[in-house]
């Protein structure tokens, strides 16, 4: 986990909620005070008011801590209201339903990819990306499709937090080559995932951009070395640009936050 944001106690405490989403599981105090920043004191009085307020939740038989059911409505409420999602579910469908393969649909959540909506193949292969999870921006297709149409001022911040850390054989390494990948991207109007994250996997993906060319999220379809190739992905983007746009046309007198700018 991240250290200690500086945003005081509001942002301590949710640092302390993402520490408990972490896992992924219902967590024990000692697992949690093992891997916090924070004082023993200090992380028992967060876990008592985010279970005191429902965001957490406390198993007495267990004596472990998961996410409480304020947070399900919450989630429920932004999926709503904050994300594309529901605004590109029926192009979602459509697109999946031609394709046969797997369709993702992503937004930017600071440096990191959030998958906001998940359509499966008709024969689904196990793989990280699912609606809900956050994923590393520069070695996913919907990642780098984003950070490609980002202007210059927003992108310098999200390259220096990416962690280049190498999951496979052909994840880019570095920031120079990050770079080099998304002039390339920009170029083109889209691009791949190389088995970059995952090994087998691999994706073809484009931004979903307003007239203006505010990036609003990201679309990718999605498949493996077993069933296809890039290049057989590849001459489905006529067909994924015209689901991104007719998503990107249905959202534009929708307003979405936006952590970098206030105007499309």
């Amino acid at each position: 986990m991240a250290g200690p944001t500086g945003d005081g106690t509001v942002g301590k405490a949710l640092e302390v909620l993402d520490q408990v989403a972490s896992f992924g599981r219902p967590v024990r105090f000692a697992e949690l005070l093992e891997a916090s920043p924070f004082p023993k004191a200090t992380l028992y009085r967060f876990l008592q008011t985010l279970t005191n307020q429902g965001m957490l939740s406390f198993d007495t038989d267990r004596n472990s801590y998961s996410l409480g059911v304020r947070l399900v409505r919450l989630a429920h409420t932004a999926w709503q209201t904050s994300s594309l999602a529901p605004i590109a579910r029926p192009h979602l469908d459509a697109l999946s339903a031609s394709v046969g393969e797997t369709v993702h649909l992503a937004q930017l959540d600071h440096a990191q990819v959030l998958y906001v909506d998940k359509r499966n193949a008709a024969n689904p292969v196990e793989m990280y990306s699912q609606a809900g999870k956050v994923g590393p921006a520069y070695c996913t297709g919907v990642g780098k499709a984003m950070l490609a149409f980002l202007d210059q001022e927003m992108l310098e911040p999200i390259l220096q937090q990416q962690s280049f850390h190498r999951f496979t054989q052909t994840t880019l390494g570095s920031v120079s080559e990050m770079r080099a990948e998304l002039e390339e991207i920009k170029e083109h109007g889209y691009g791949f995932d190389r088995e970059e994250h995952e090994p087998g996997i691999i994706c073809v993906a484009l931004p979903i951009l307003t007239t203006r060319g505010r990036v609003l999220g990201a679309l990718s379809v999605t498949s493996t070395t077993t069933r296809t190739n890039l290049a057989a992905l590849e001459q489905l983007v006529p067909e994924i640009r015209q689901a991104a746009t007719k998503i990107a046309e249905a959202a534009q007198d929708w307003r979405f936050p936006d952590q970098h700018r206030t105007t499309a």
